[in-house]
């Protein structure tokens, strides 16, 4: 599998990196990690540029976040503002997220571009909450542009020992997590800093 994706990705270039990782930022589940720790270990090898794979590579997480979002706010919204009372939603759950999203919807899409499982998810509520467009690209390009670089990091100095990605990759989720946690924090203890006494 790993010689097929480097093959692929080698073969497809960074239109390949651009379209396969649209797929996986929109709703169709497909791992980052099996297109961009090739895609670095052939940057590693001279065959690819790595700063033209991360280009790719955020430019095809917007794609895809764009596409959940607008699909959230086409279909989605009017769905569940016609209908989400027969799935207990209730207006006033919409309004909240509304609120939410426009006070916490920045560190809220950049953060969940970090978390696997989220990362394809958090454009859906930004949509349904009309997150304002330019926002929500600034922190998923942020969010995804920081991902894509640990793994084309690491698909760059260890891409050529399968064992070692193997053993190290569950190591990076375990600090993205514990990123996203500290990011969190800090952001709490800045908002209640804000507050008035």
């Amino acid at each position: 599998m790993i010689d097929w994706l480097v093959t692929a990705v080698d073969g497809w270039g960074y239109t390949g990196v651009m379209v396969l990782m649209a797929i996986e930022s929109s709703f169709i589940p497909f791992p980052s990690e099996v297109v961009l720790i090739p895609a670095g270990y052939l940057a590693h090898q001279g065959r690819m540029d790595p700063s033209l794979v991360l280009l790719a590579s955020i430019v095809g997480c917007l794609i895809g976040a764009f596409v959940n979002y607008g699909l959230a706010l086409a279909v989605g919204r009017p769905f569940l503002e016609r209908y989400g009372r027969y799935f207990f939603i209730a207006p006033d759950v919409l309004h909240k997220t509304d609120v939410f999203f426009a006070r916490h919807g920045a560190i809220s899409t950049f953060t969940g571009r970090l978390i696997p499982g989220i990362r394809q998810l958090i454009s859906i509520p930004a949509g349904l909450a009309r997150m304002r467009l330019a926002t929500f690209a600034f922190y998923t390009a942020f969010g995804a542009g920081l991902w894509s670089l640990v793994l084309i990091a690491l698909g760059y100095f260890i891409g050529g020992n399968e064992a070692l990605i193997r053993e190290n990759l569950p190591l990076v989720t375990v600090a993205a997590l514990i990123f996203v946690a500290l990011t969190l924090l800090g952001y709490v203890v800045w908002n209640r800093r804000r507050q008035p006494a």
